[in-house]
């Protein structure tokens, strides 16, 4: 396909996972992709795998992203860590940490390339949200608070765009296989002396009516889809891909 020939996309964790699945799909459909990241080697491999550029970048230097201006028609606001632990024993610098790398830094990304997308009156947001943007756990203070702030951004983000051609949505997967999923896992299992399998079903994918892992290249279909001229009624939506979840 090559429906996004032309276009620039930025997409922020690019460097693997579901970054990495994102950018080679964009690519895949004709857009030159600007693989974001903090690991700049890893940002590099990507970018020269797929023939884009790559970007350097700690998006937690906010005040860097302040006057930055992007020439962005497609920007994919993927980067994200978890962490887990009580609220009363939560570091308070962690909290934080996790609603700048997600919340606030989109914002900044947003605002730094909504002015070229409405002079040309076109552009696509797709922020990678997850089933904690909808659905909340114990344990994941920061991160369910950061998703679901991400949510309320893409969706103002809709309705302030869509008379300029721009459209905003969230994809909301459930557990992802990426290497860190996968170390969670081997963990689990070591501490309760059980099947990796075990762990999966009982634990991880104890909601999902499908009980296996999200492939990262299945949320990177879904994103290429938003960022096409096919998409372009789609916009403030959340797109659940969590194996019936949400559903319960």
């Amino acid at each position: 396909m090559s429906d996004l020939m032309g276009r620039n996309a930025l997409v922020t964790g690019g460097a693997g996972g579901i970054g990495a699945a994102g950018a080679r799909a964009l690519a895949a459909r004709g857009a030159t992709v600007t693989v974001a990241d903090v690991d700049g080697t890893g940002a590099d491999a990507v970018a020269r795998e797929i023939g884009g550029d790559a970007w350097a970048v700690d998006l937690l230097d906010i005040a860097a992203l302040e006057d930055l201006e992007l020439g962005t028609d497609i920007l994919v606001n993927n980067a994200g860590v978890q962490h887990i632990g009580p609220i009363e024993q939560f570091a308070p610098q962690r909290f934080r940490d996790l609603q700048t790398l997600m919340v606030e830094a989109p914002f900044l990304l947003v605002r730094a390339a909504l002015p070229h997308m409405y002079r040309q009156g076109w552009g696509r947001i797709v922020n990678i949200s997850s089933v904690h943007g909808l659905r909340a756990s114990a344990y994941k203070v920061a991160y369910v608070t950061a998703k679901h702030g991400l949510e309320g951004l893409s969706k103002v983000t809709a309705l302030e765009g869509g008379p300029h051609g721009v459209t905003s949505n969230c994809v909301n997967p459930g557990y992802v296989r990426t290497p860190l999923v996968d170390e969670q896992i081997a963990d689990q299992a070591a501490a309760h002396g059980v099947p990796e399998q075990e762990v999966l079903e009982q634990i991880l994918l104890t909601e999902s009516a499908i009980k296996r892992l999200v492939e990262p290249a299945e949320v990177a279909s879904l994103v290429s889809w938003l960022a096409s001229p096919e998409a372009a009624m789609v916009t403030g939506a959340s797109y659940t891909m969590d194996g019936g979840w949400s559903a319960r």
